[in-house]
């Protein structure tokens, strides 16, 4: 009785043989093919082609040696500043009793540090993946982004460099000056420049034709200017204005761009529901994983630059709160990132997860815009 149902499950994983056999054998054909022309060709020329491979397999091998994780990742940071230590505001001046113009110093930039050092850990700790020729070339042509390999750090350090230049732009606007109607600070303003620098550039473009910048040198130099503001600032050569004004501007623009980021995996969780399938769920991730990463961070130094007015208007517990959601967040770190139905138990969605806890920290930074507006 049996024999029939042995009979069909014997035909069926025949079949099924068969049909990966010749998808392998389709997969291979090009490269037997090539390979049977290479035999027959001369020595110079075998010699030249099998460089070329060597080369192209060495490049590959340290393009994806540097793409495949994000080094010195370190979701505790900002420990390492200990801002709660802090012996003055920035700004301020380090009373120093008969202290003389040569000899004063004033408070760093908490909030400066921490950019800069952001620019540091982006191109010096880690290099730079989306300007790389090879992340350019794509994979066969087709972009890094639209696979499921090798675009997850270009992706998060896309993400850190969108909170680093959102904060640059409010440093030279409002922060770097003296109640926003002095002359923006010649550093900050170079280093806004320089942070803003196109993400993708190689060393040579085709349009401009020629040799240009690329990117992970203008963001060097960016993260140079903010640590000589810094050093003036410390020298109470600069300015760096700690108003509860200036706090409602950049609380307001933190949350602007958080709102956009949540508009964004929002569009991509509507799109599709493809779960593991979904190649383009994990780029919007990991760009919402670093700029989040970046802005615990920046708050967290926020809160030290500007420790005075939250002490004075009574934001220390809901801040606290904000910074502890958003190191909450920073445990999220799936191995391969989903995109299914909110509801979905096999295929779960993780862009709603982490959409979630990004309302949360935004709805904490209304709360503290409403407080400070009172």
């Amino acid at each position: 009785m049996l024999d029939p149902v042995i009979a069909f499950f014997e035909r069926v994983f025949h079949l099924m043989g068969r049909g990966i056999g010749l998808l392998v054998a389709w997969a291979l054909w090009p490269f037997m093919l090539l390979g049977r022309w290479y035999r027959h060709r001369g020595f110079v020329l075998r010699a030249t082609l099998g460089l070329l491979v060597v080369a192209l397999v060495v490049f590959y091998g340290l393009f994806v040696w540097r793409a495949l994780w994000v080094r010195d990742f370190n979701p505790d940071y900002i420990a390492s500043y200990n801002l709660e230590g802090l012996a003055a505001r920035a700004g301020d001046q380090v009373s120093i009793e008969n202290s003389t113009s040569t000899t004063r110093t004033c408070g760093r930039s908490a909030i400066v540090d921490v950019v800069a050092d952001l620019i540091d850990f982006n191109v010096n700790q880690n290099a730079w993946i989306s300007s790389t020729l090879l992340y350019k070339m794509g994979f066969f042509g087709l972009s890094w982004d639209a696979t499921p390999f090798l675009d997850n750090k270009a992706s998060f350090q896309r993400g850190v460099q969108q909170a680093v230049q959102r904060t640059a732009l409010e440093l030279v606007d409002s922060l770097g000056r003296r109640r926003g109607t002095s002359s923006a600070d010649p550093d900050l303003e170079l280093a806004r420049g320089r942070i803003q620098y196109d993400q993708y550039t190689w060393y040579f473009s085709v349009n401009p034709f020629g040799p240009i910048r690329p990117t992970p040198s203008a963001y060097r130099e960016g993260m140079e200017r903010l640590r000589a503001f810094n050093d003036r600032l410390e020298a109470c050569e600069a300015v760096f204005d700690p108003r509860a004004d200036n706090l409602i501007r950049f609380v307001d623009r933190v949350a602007a761009d958080i709102g956009s980021t949540s508009a964004a995996l929002r569009d991509r969780s509507d799109s599709s529901n493809a779960g593991w399938f979904d190649t383009r769920a994990d780029n919007q991730f990991w760009f919402t994983y670093g700029q989040l990463y970046a802005y615990y961070g920046i708050l967290k130094a926020a809160h030290a630059d500007f420790g005075d007015i939250i002490q004075s208007r009574q934001l220390e517990d809901v801040w606290t709160t904000m910074e502890d959601q958003l190191r909450a967040t920073l445990e999220l770190e799936p191995v391969i990132v989903s995109n299914g139905r909110e509801d979905g138990w096999i295929m779960p969605s993780h862009l709603a997860t982490v959409g979630f806890y990004l309302l949360r920290v935004r709805s904490n930074l209304v709360e503290i815009r409403s407080i400070l507006d009172r």
